[in-house]
């Protein structure tokens, strides 16, 4: 079975398993526990990256507990 991958709580960016932590913001508070899946490739000319304050291009969680 693959490992979960890790939703950061501050940006909800999606890392790597085994990262310790956030590749987008640095924070070190990664859980497992998030739902919802959304890839941005234009954060500049996507609504739902203005929505969710993001501004690099990347895999992020909707929900994050």
């Amino acid at each position: 079975m693959a490992k979960k991958r890790k939703a950061c709580r501050e940006c909800h960016y999606v890392n790597e398993p085994d990262n310790q932590t956030c590749n987008s913001c640095g924070s070190s508070s990664l859980t497992e526990d998030w739902a919802g899946y959304v890839v941005i490739t234009h954060p500049e000319q996507s609504e739902v990256a203005t929505e969710m304050n993001v501004s690099e291009a990347g895999s992020y969680a909707l929900k994050v507990r």
